[in-house]
């Protein structure tokens, strides 16, 4: 039986929410956590006509991924749209999860997806996460690493790329006199003692540090755990915003918009530089992604994709540089079944069966002649 809380569980162990801008909110927004779940509905957005399709097809449980609730409501009545879409969903138990700057900072996330279906290869992130990671350093006795280290994966410490169970240890002399109220491992109490020791090192993020830290307690053999914890401002290898690739074959920016177009069916897509000159080198980002508009040209981007592009952002790109806005729906749709698939993926490692639908409402308000 696969409940709410199993859902999200998987969720966010390939997309954490601590990977979320911080204004951000993800996460499950209605509906009970041990709620039983065996239809899923995988959905842009929630808006009325996705409530309909909920429920006539059974939907327990709607993956979105804009939230329902972008800051913290003052009041939940019908007399607001999102007051009522959320009582309708709550009368009929129908959950709602949301996986918004999480999924988009993630591995095969929605930018990274994006780069796939515009055909790029040699896919990786454009700017990867800063400020996230932390270094755990843990001294432990000689000859009892095995279970720190283990300690340490079980809470996310040690990853680095698709690594597990990354650590350094420096051997060394420990020296401690040990109180009459302590229970000392190694020694007397009362007495100066010295001890072979490592220091065994691993990164973290910062927002598991403390998870990390009880867990190497929980097996560490000292009764006091001495530990440092660093800050870093490495990249992080797992996570980050927009993505980078290559075409092929390079093309003329006119024929790679129009490629734009078809792949994403978006009805119109604006541009900006010289229609004739060639592209290769193409970073993408998902929904609102002018922000990183700098860190492509700084990554040696012959184009940009990305979308809710302002005017004046247009001016004063450098020669050679095209900017590309394909649309907010249609640059972040391309994760919906991949979404899905992943769904019905996890459900299977459970041993469990779950009828996943991507909703066939359009959600997008935008329209072009």
């Amino acid at each position: 039986m696969l409940t709410v809380q199993d859902i999200a569980a998987s969720i966010e162990a390939w997309a954490p929410r601590w990977t979320a801008w911080e204004q951000d909110n993800v996460g499950l927004q209605i509906g009970n956590r041990r709620r039983r779940v065996r239809r899923v509905g995988v959905a842009l957005e929630v808006t009325p006509e996705v409530v309909e399709e909920a429920l006539r097809k059974r939907w327990d449980l709607i993956v979105t991924h804009h939230p329902v609730f972008f800051r913290p409501p003052r009041s939940i009545t019908t007399d607001h749209a999102i007051g009522a879409m959320a009582l309708r969903l709550a009368e009929h138990r129908i959950a709602v999860y949301a996986a918004h700057t999480n999924l988009d900072f993630a591995p095969n996330g929605v930018s990274v997806t994006l780069a796939q279906v515009l055909g790029l290869h040699d896919i990786r992130f454009l700017a990867p996460l800063r400020g996230q990671l932390q270094k755990l350093a843990v001294f432990v006795p000689s000859g009892h690493e095995g279970p720190i280290i283990d300690a340490l994966a079980a809470a996310g410490a040690g990853i680095i790329g698709e690594y597990s169970h990354c650590t350094f240890r420096t051997p060394g002399t420990g020296t401690f006199k040990a109180s009459v109220n302590a229970r000392p491992f190694i020694g007397a109490r009362g007495q100066m003692e010295s001890a072979d020791e490592v220091r065994l090192e691993a990164v973290v993020p910062k927002a598991l540090a403390d998870a990390a830290i009880e867990r190497v307690r929980s097996v560490h053999p000292y009764d006091e755990v001495a530990y440092d914890l660093i800050p870093l401002d490495t990249p992080d290898a797992n996570h980050g915003m927009g993505a980078m690739g290559t075409l092929p074959r390079s093309m003329s920016l006119r024929a790679f918009v129009a490629s734009v177009g078809r792949r994403l069916k978006s009805g119109a897509v604006r541009f900006a530089g010289s229609p004739a000159m060639r592209v290769r080198r193409i970073a993408v980002c998902g929904g609102s992604g002018s922000d990183l508009i700098g860190d492509a040209i700084r990554a040696g981007a012959d184009a940009f994709v990305t979308a809710d592009v302002k005017y004046h952002a247009f001016h004063g790109l450098p020669a050679g540089f095209g900017l590309i806005d394909a649309g907010h729906g249609e640059t972040e749709q391309v994760i919906l079944r991949p979404l899905a698939e992943f769904l019905r993926r996890s459900a299977a490692t459970r041993r469990q069966h779950i009828h996943v639908d991507v909703s066939r409402v359009p959600t997008n308000p935008v329209q072009s002649l």
